[in-house]
């Protein structure tokens, strides 16, 4: 039995779900980027989003993480409709329920690991600033980054520029991970470093990575894979 089927066996509950996702991009030609996706996500699974080049896959993922707003359609995070919500909703759901990993870092050059993986903290403000600096080590130390704390991300290779951006993802302890591309720009040993730290997010923290990815080697050792085709589900398989 697959795991989804096993947690709709055990009364299922969807930490994400989205319902007929459209967003179309008006033009003289409006350009449809993703038509009619619904699909739901539950805790702890590892869910790669596939498809060639141009079939909506990072537009799908920018709808979940409510970074842009569909044309028709629903994105629901644990239950709650997000369509109605303002946009400094919208930001407070992401800052405190979503963490990101994009294909290229975007960490901020001037400040070291440790103070880019403090940031989300500071700006969601809930944990006094000791518990902040704590919460950072621990996380960098998990990652296998403890003795590059105070190093610039210009001092870093590319693999442990992406694991403080997965640090960073973890730091207001999410229950979803939404991943870009995050080894497209990487070599297969630092690829390698990338996706055992999110396969050890899924399986130790029980948080629920989704990734885009156009690696089929990496898509087919996750638990699951959605393929879009010309923006619209192909295939919904488990491993």
């Amino acid at each position: 039995m697959s795991s989804l089927a096993a947690q709709k066996t055990a009364g299922f509950s969807a930490l994400l779900e989205a319902r007929n996702l459209t967003r179309i991009l008006p033009a003289v030609v409006p350009v449809t980027l993703v038509e009619d996706i619904s699909f739901e996500v539950g805790e702890a699974e590892f869910v790669a989003i596939t498809g060639p080049s141009g079939s909506g896959k990072s537009s799908l993922l920018y709808l979940l993480g409510l970074l842009d707003r569909p044309t028709r359609g629903d994105v629901l995070i644990r239950g709650t409709k997000t369509d109605e919500l303002s946009s400094a909703e919208l930001s407070q759901v992401r800052l405190e329920q979503i963490g990101f990993v994009f294909q290229f870092h975007f960490l901020l050059p001037e400040f070291s690991v440790l103070d880019n993986v403090m940031i989300p903290m500071q700006k969601l403000g809930k944990l006094p600033q000791r518990d902040q600096l704590d919460h950072a080590k621990t996380l960098l130390a998990d990652l296998g980054l403890e003795e590059f704390l105070h190093r610039l991300p210009a001092q870093l290779s590319g693999g442990q520029r992406q694991r403080v951006a997965v640090a960073r993802a973890l730091a207001n302890t999410p229950d979803l991970i939404l991943a870009d591309e995050p080894t497209g720009s990487l070599d297969s040993s630092a690829t390698e470093q990338v996706f055992e730290s999110l396969q050890k997010i899924v399986e130790t923290q029980n948080t629920t990575v989704v990734a885009v990815t156009h690696d089929l080697d990496i898509a087919s050792r996750m638990e699951r894979r959605i393929h879009l085709v010309d923006g619209r589900i192909d295939y919904d398989r488990h491993r």
